[in-house]
């Protein structure tokens, strides 16, 4: 099932809002191309980080 901004692995709580919606694009990508579930998570949350980074926007929740 592809997540959204309501529904979405654990692991991109603490990413912020802006970081973790490209997360979960980048993740429902990889998904689309057979990647596996676990695989897809973990390489759009970095993939995601550095992103944010390069463009200058907050990577982690600052609560």
């Amino acid at each position: 099932m592809p997540w959204n901004a309501g529904y979405f692995p654990s692991s991109m709580q603490h990413l912020s809002e802006v970081t973790r919606i490209k997360a979960i694009e980048i993740a429902n990508a990889l998904l689309a191309q057979g990647m596996d579930e676990g695989k897809a998570i973990r390489i759009a949350i970095v993939k995601s980080k550095e992103w944010a980074l390069h463009h200058g926007l907050p990577v982690h929740d600052e609560k």
